[in-house]
């Protein structure tokens, strides 16, 4: 927690020592991961280190709203699933490069927000919540009955030429880079949002809404800039998972355990904090594709059970998450070691 001026309590990013640990660590962290194919030769290991980076890109970005912002948008989906649909259906049908599709599905998703959160933001708290899913559903059922986007069946990308200019590769490899560098992207993003005014004001909604409000601060206006820039990112992800798959539907771009895993990792891992939605997504995406392989087409339905159960047991064990344990217990370790030093 750190007090400004004007006296307005909020939580503060790691400063000083623990933080020059966190850059040594994510340095360390980034050769391994750059250098991650050469080693990992397996396309089934690969995939599921793709899955991992997909599922911690759309956490980081969902924790821009949800972590520093403090609002739980539990149909986030719904940007994710444009972003998809903006990516396969410029690219399939009219043939514009995946790459300024992309970015024209991030663009889309962040105007749709501005209108979305213009009516949601009216609610608060599980109020708001609930509007963002019912809001998610109703771009699902609209993308159902859609003809022009495939509907019900949905839209297949064409496996045209291979190649970056049309992100169409048969191997694993290409699409581990590109899901290294967009979460790279976010995290940076992230990273920038943390430690600048953006932040602090986001921070501040979170944390002493009516005292950030006593002080000037528009809280609809920061809280629409928060949905707009997390929106943005989330699309990119959905983009990039249709590019990987080659083929979408509503159900598997706007189902809403999509929006519950965006939320849980970042729960899981930390909330509010740069890397805590990357540890999430390192476990919770093992734990998936473990026991897909465990329960195979038997286990319909069974990751639903294992967000309920890890929603459950964080709550009552780790409030704070994985890293917001870690971090907890580091400062109570350093504070035991000064206060035994000072009483020799």
């Amino acid at each position: 927690m750190s007090k400004n001026t004007s006296g307005l309590i909020i939580t503060a990013p790691p400063s000083g020592a623990l933080a020059n640990k966190m850059r040594i660590a994510l340095a360390i962290l980034l050769v391994v991961a750059v250098a991650l194919p050469t080693f990992v030769t397996s396309p089934t290991h690969l995939n599921l280190a793709i899955l991992i980076l997909m599922a911690a890109q759309i956490g980081v970005s969902w924790n821009i709203v949800g972590g520093y912002a403090g609002q739980v948008s539990l149909g986030h989906v719904a940007f994710y699933g444009i972003g998809a649909y903006t990516s396969a259906i410029m690219f399939s049908i009219w043939g514009i490069s995946p790459w300024i599709a992309m970015l024209a599905g991030g663009l889309i998703a962040a105007a749709t927000s501005l209108v979305i959160g213009w009516s949601c933001f009216r609610l608060k708290g599980h109020y708001f919540a609930m509007a963002t899913i019912a809001v998610a559903e109703i771009i699902q059922i609209v993308f159902t009955n859609w003809d022009f986007a495939g509907a019900a069946v949905g839209l297949t990308i064409p496996m045209s030429e291979e190649g970056w200019s049309k992100m169409i590769f048969s191997g694993k490899e290409p699409y581990y880079y590109i899901a290294l560098g967009l979460l790279l992207v976010t995290l940076l993003a992230n990273a920038w949002i943390e430690r600048s005014y953006l932040g602090y004001y986001f921070r501040a909604i979170k944390d002493e809404p009516d005292a950030a409000r006593s002080l000037g601060v528009s809280l609809s206006k920061y809280k629409q800039i928060a949905f707009a820039v997390s929106s943005f990112f989330t699309a990119m992800g959905g983009s990039l998972y249709a590019q990987k798959e080659l083929y979408i539907d509503p159900a598997s771009v706007l189902g809403t355990g999509i929006s519950i895993k965006m939320a849980l990792v970042s729960i899981l891992g930390g909330i509010g904090t740069l890397f805590g939605p990357i540890v999430g997504a390192g476990l919770l995406t093992a734990i998936e594709e473990g026991t897909r392989t465990l329960f195979g087409g038997t286990g319909r339905g069974t990751d639903l059970i294992i967000y309920a159960a890890l929603i459950i047991a964080i709550a009552v064990y780790y409030p704070n998450g994985i890293v917001g344990y870690v971090r907890t217990y580091l400062a109570r370790r350093k504070a035991n070691k000064q206060h035994q030093e000072g009483s020799k």
